[in-house]
């Protein structure tokens, strides 16, 4: 207990310096083209963690999507997702489906909630230990299309995350921007 307790300082410390990234996250969120509609629980500006990430794709909004929405290939493509399970044999995400998941070395079920193909999906993933929703936003440009990645998050598991792994998140969604864009270009005539 007495290491609990000597460890706080040096914890509220490093969170006031997670902080002030969530900041920058959002202050570039919002020069983002385009909008998120965030459910009340995981507006940005009140979400303990808040992470942004965002790529421009020479493939349009349609050959994007379709691959995002592949979600059992995945895990061919994307090293943070596996062991993705879709209900009754589907292979494509759709509007309200539940789906499991491991992602970071967790388990999740996640619930889509917004649906609007080919430009906006958001899910919700839930656990006793944290709770997130994770929004794809897609911006049609004149070369193909802006992608936009961003996640809101609550929960002990979102504190320790922050305080421990603060960059392996957002560096995972690098990673699968990376490769959407790389599997989109290539797919693209």
């Amino acid at each position: 207990m007495k290491r609990v307790l000597a460890t706080l300082p040096v914890m509220m410390l490093l969170s006031s310096c997670a902080a002030i990234s969530q900041q920058e996250h959002l202050a570039a969120s919002r020069l983002a083209p385009g909008e998120i509609v965030w459910p009340a629980d995981y507006k940005p500006e009140d979400a303990p963690w808040f992470l942004h990430n965002r790529i421009d794709i020479d493939a349009s909004p349609q050959v994007v999507w379709d691959i995002l929405v592949d979600a059992t290939a995945w895990s061919d493509w994307y090293e943070g997702a596996s062991n993705v399970e879709l209900p009754d044999g589907a292979t494509r995400l759709a509007d309200g489906m539940q789906f499991k998941w491991r992602t970071m070395g967790q388990n999740f079920t996640t619930t889509i909630r917004e649906f609007e193909p080919p430009y906006r999906m958001g899910w919700e993933s839930k656990k006793s230990t944290i709770r997130a929703y994770h929004a794809w936003l897609i911006v049609p440009t004149d070369s193909g299309c802006t992608v936009i990645t961003d996640e809101a998050q609550h929960g002990f598991l979102t504190t320790l995350q922050r305080l421990f792994q603060p960059n392996k998140l957002h560096r995972l969604h690098d990673v699968w921007l990376s490769e959407l864009k790389a599997r989109a270009e290539a797919a693209s005539p």
